[in-house]
């Protein structure tokens, strides 16, 4: 590369959290992305001079920053981005209202002035996740079994981007479901899950069987640290003093 801007250039991503004021933002305990900047400040002009500072989403420039321009800020319209003019300058871009649209690959441009027209660049993805502001919900027919009949179960998984993962436990045993459907609408998802399971002595512990339902979003950035949500139901065993038969009732909780 030539003499001029080196290639130190990064760009770096931070996100200013909010809480949204609603009962259902209180539930689930978790912020509201509403506002993102990039920066892009990790530059070494050297001996020359800065032309502009150029940003760009999947390939579409959103925003370009010339020092000497009139206007010095311009943004264009790109899908998912909106620029807060008042925040954003040579150093960083601060985008508003940030949706399941402003996901995507973002790349920051810094270019001098003639004679060099040295030019560097850098980029960063950015993936926008929606969370569930509500748990996983278990509904079921509430009626007495007996040894040998079906429990019939559904977990429904609140709405989220990306979808959640739902597993379900027996007595903290992990077991299979039976179906699974996925339904989506304006880029949220919900999951269904439904357990068919024979009722057979081994499921009963005690005088009760447990059965849980567990709601995971994996997060790219970060699939160490998912989200985790769990409902519970409990399975209560009545024993009557006659017959060979164990019949139990289902309560949710």
């Amino acid at each position: 590369m030539p003499n001029g801007i080196n290639d130190s250039i990064r760009a770096g991503i931070s996100a200013n959290l909010s809480r949204r004021k609603s009962r259902e933002q209180t539930k689930s305990r978790r912020p509201t992305l509403v506002t993102v900047s990039f920066s892009c400040s990790r530059y070494d002009l050297e001996a020359d001079k800065l032309y502009s500072i150029t940003w760009y989403k999947d390939h579409e420039e959103f925003y370009r920053y010339v020092p000497r321009g009139e206007p010095m800020k311009h943004s264009y319209r790109v899908e998912g981005v909106k620029v807060d003019h008042r925040q954003s300058n040579h150093q960083q871009v601060l985008l508003q209202d940030v949706s399941l649209h402003s996901s995507g690959q973002y790349k920051c441009e810094v270019s001098a002035e003639a004679p060099s027209f040295n030019s560097v660049s850098a980029e960063a993805s950015m993936e926008v996740v929606v969370l569930p502001q509500d748990g996983p919900s278990i509904t079921g027919e509430e009626k007495v079994y007996a040894t040998g009949d079906v429990l019939g179960l559904n977990c429904t998984s609140g709405k989220s981007h990306p979808a959640a993962i739902l597993k379900w436990f027996i007595n903290g045993e992990q077991v299979k479901p039976d179906t699974e459907m996925v339904f989506e609408q304006h880029g949220l998802y919900s999951v269904i899950s439904s357990l068919r399971l024979q009722l057979e002595p081994d499921h009963i512990a005690g005088d009760k069987i447990n059965v849980r339902c567990e709601a995971r979003v994996e997060l790219d950035s970060n699939p160490d640290e998912p989200l985790l949500q769990t409902r519970t139901t409990e399975v209560f065993v009545v024993y009557f003093p006659f017959g060979d038969d164990v019949p139990v009732t289902a309560k949710r909780e």
